[in-house]
C-alpha cells in the first residue's frame, strides 16, 4: 500500500531522492485534458510527488462526428507536451512515460499525431487500449484504497471513454471499455445546454451498455470508487454543500449515492453561466460535468452500493506503479490509515508516551458516553486520530500549540481519511485546550454545517476531559468508568499499580470537564480511587 504523497526538498529548492526511488514522469493524454506527474516512487511502492502539470486542449472535440483531432487541439496539445517534456528533463526524471487514451486511440490521423509529437518535444507515446487504462485505474486505487477484501468497482471516467475495473478480494476479474466519456457524451447529446429530457434520454442511451457489463447479481453492493475530473468535482461540490471547502484534498470523499442523484438533477436545470457559479466546480468542467454524472449514476445505479468514493489518483498514478515495476499490496481495513496517521505524528515528533494515554482514555470515554452525546460509529476512529495527533503542535512552539496542531493536521497528507473526516480531526485537536468551539468567533469552524459542528464538539469534550487526565504526561490513570447518579455524572478513575499520586491527574480532569458536562446537561464528578470526590465547581482556574 502507497503512503500518502510528500514532497523532499534538498538544498536550493531541488527535489531530492532518497535511496532507491526512482524519479518517473508519467504524462496521460487524454480526450479531455493532459496531466503529467513526476515523482519518486520507492521499492515498497511509495509515491513522493515532485511537480505536476496540466493542459486542457481537449483533442476529442469534434470527434465522433470527423473522427480526425482537429488541428488546434493537436497545436494546444504539442504545446503542453513540450513544456512537460521540458520540466521532467530540468527535474531529473530517469523514465518519462507517455500514453495516450481514447481520443487518439480512436482518430483516423493518430499516427501523424504521434509522429509530431516525438518529432517536436522527443516523447514516445503508446497508445493504451481501453482494458489497459481500466487495469491502470485499478492499480492506482489498489495503492490509495483498502480494496483488498470484498468486491469493489473501480470506474475512470475520461473525456472520451468509461474504464470499469471489477475486483474481488484484490484480484481484477473483468476489465471494460466502453465510449461513454465525458466530452464525447456531451457533445452528442447536450448540446448546447443540457436539459432534463436531453439527460433523461443519454441515461436511457447509456443503461442497456451498462447493465450488460456489470452482473447485478454478482456485483450489487459492491464498494464503488470514481477517478477522473468528474469525481473530483463531484467531491469538491459535495464538500461545498457541507461547508467544508477548507478540505486540503478531495481524495476519499465519500458522496452518498442519493446526493449524486441530487447534484446531477440540479446542475442538469443549470445554464453554464449558472453552473459556473457552483461552489466546489471547476470552470473547465463546468460544460461537460453533467453528461460525467449521468454515466456515474448508471453506474451506481447498477451496483447500488451506499456510496461512492472519489479518487484523486488515476491512470497517472498506476502508470508510475507500472513503470516502476511494484505491485501495491492489500492491508486490512484501516491498517493503511493507522500507518499513516502514525507516521505524520512520528514526523512531527510526537510524544508518543502521553498521546497513546490520551487515545486511550479518550476512547474509554467515548465507550462509555457516546450514545448519550448522539456520537455515531464512525466518530471513534476520527477521535482516535485526533487524541494521537492532539499535541503535534508542538513540533512548531508550544505557544498556541492546539492551533498550530489543527493547521498541520489540515495540511498533512492522511491516507484512507476522507476530507470531511480530516477537517474534524483537525478541529477537535484545536479545541482540546483553551477556547471552546465557537462559531462566532472562530471563523474556520462558523463555515461548517451544523452536524459537523456538533460532531466537533462532542468529540472536543471528550478529548479535553481525556487529556486533562494525563495533566502530568505520566500516564497513572489506568481506568475511567463514568457512572450516572441522580444529580451528577460521576467519572471514576483507578490508578496503574506503579502510581503514587494522581492528584493532578484528576484536578485536570475535572477542570476540563466544562464542556462535556454543557453537551450532557449534568455536573460531572471525578472520583478518585479512595473514593474522594473533585468537582469542576471547585477548581481555581476554569481554563488554560
Amino acid at each position: 500500500m502507497t503512503s500518502a504523497p510528500r514532497l523532499h526538498l534538498a538544498d536550493g529548492g531541488r527535489p531530492s531522492r532518497d535511496e532507491g526511488e526512482q524519479r518517473i514522469a508519467a504524462i496521460d493524454i487524454g480526450s479531455n485534458s493532459i496531466r503529467q506527474i513526476i515523482a519518486d516512487v520507492s521499492p515498497s511502492g511509495s509515491i513522493r510527488v515532485v511537480d505536476e502539470m496540466k493542459a486542457a486542449p481537449r483533442l476529442g472535440t469534434g470527434l465522433h462526428e470527423t473522427n480526425v483531432l482537429a488541428d488546434e487541439p493537436m497545436r494546444l496539445a504539442i504545446e503542453a507536451l513540450t513544456r512537460m517534456a521540458l520540466l521532467a528533463k530540468q527535474l531529473g526524471a530517469q523514465r518519462v512515460e507517455a500514453v495516450a487514451t481514447s481520443a487518439v486511440r480512436e482518430a483516423s490521423n493518430s499516427i501523424r499525431f504521434i509522429q509530431r509529437i516525438r518529432h517536436e518535444t522527443g516523447l514516445k507515446v503508446r497508445v493504451l487500449v481501453g482494458e489497459e487504462e481500466a487495469r491502470l485505474a485499478y492499480r492506482s486505487a489498489l495503492a490509495h484504497f483498502e480494496i483488498g477484501r470484498g468486491r469493489a468497482v473501480v470506474m475512470d471516467i475520461g473525456g472520451g471513454s468509461l474504464e470499469l475495473a471489477l475486483a474481488a478480494e484484490g484480484l481484477v476479474e473483468r476489465l471494460i471499455s466502453l465510449p461513454f466519456g465525458a466530452l464525447r457524451l456531451s457533445e452528442q447529446f447536450l448540446r448546447p445546454e443540457p436539459r432534463p429530457k436531453s439527460v433523461k434520454k443519454l441515461r436511457k442511451f447509456i443503461r442497456d451498455e451498462i447493465r450488460a457489463a456489470i452482473p447485478a447479481r454478482d456485483w450489487r453492493g459492491s464498494m464503488v470508487i470514481g477517478s477522473g475530473g468528474t469525481f473530483t468535482n463531484l467531491a469538491g461540490i459535495h464538500l461545498a454543500r457541507q461547508g467544508l471547502q477548507a478540505a486540503r484534498s478531495v481524495h476519499g470523499t465519500r458522496i452518498p449515492r442519493v446526493d449524486v442523484d441530487h447534484i446531477l438533477e440540479l446542475l442538469g436545470s443549470m445554464t453554464l453561466a449558472e453552473r459556473l457559479g457552483v461552489p466546489g466546480l471547476n470552470a473547465g468542467r463546468a460544460d461537460i460535468i453533467v453528461a460525467g454524472l449521468a454515466v456515474a449514476a448508471e453506474v451506481l445505479d447498477r451496483v447500488e452500493p451506499r456510496d461512492l468514493a472519489a479518487s484523486a489518483f488515476g491512470i497517472r498514478e498506476g502508470l508510475l506503479l507500472d513503470v516502476a515495476r511494484v505491485m501495491p499490496t492489500t492491508t486490512d481495513p484501516g491498517v493503511a490509515r493507522e500507518r499513516s496517521v502514525r507516521e505524520f505524528a512520528e514526523r512531527c515528533h510526537y510524544e508518543e508516551p502521553h498521546a497513546r494515554q490520551v487515545q486511550r482514555l479518550a476512547l474509554q470515554l467515548f465507550d462509555s458516553l457516546g450514545k448519550r452525546l448522539g456520537c455515531e460509529s464512525g466518530e471513534r476512529a476520527m477521535l482516535a486520530d485526533a487524541a494521537l495527533l492532539h499535541d503535534v503542535g508542538y513540533h512548531i512552539n508550544y505557544q498556541g500549540h492546539n492551533k498550530h496542531s489543527y493547521h498541520l493536521i489540515v495540511h498533512a497528507d492522511l491516507l484512507g481519511v476522507a476530507p470531511g473526516e480530516q477537517l474534524v480531526i483537525a478541529h477537535v485537536a484545536r479545541y482540546h485546550r483553551g477556547a471552546l468551539p465557537d462559531k462566532k468567533k472562530h471563523p474556520a469552524f462558523g463555515q461548517l454545517d451544523k452536524a459537523t459542528r456538533q460532531r466537533i464538539r462532542r468529540l472536543s469534550a471528550i478529548l479535553r476531559m481525556a487529556d486533562g487526565f494525563d495533566r502530568g504526561h505520566i500516564a497513572e490513570i489506568d481506568q475511567l468508568r463514568p457512572r450516572r447518579t441522580e444529580r451528577a455524572l460521576r467519572v471514576h478513575a483507578t490508578a496503574v499499580p506503579r502510581a503514587k499520586s494522581l492528584r493532578l491527574e484528576l484536578w485536570g480532569g475535572a477542570r476540563k470537564s466544562d464542556l462535556l458536562a454543557e453537551l450532557l446537561g449534568v455536573p460531572i464528578e471525578v472520583v478518585a480511587p479512595d473514593g474522594t470526590v473533585v468537582r469542576a465547581a471547585e477548581m481555581d482556574e476554569r481554563v488554560e
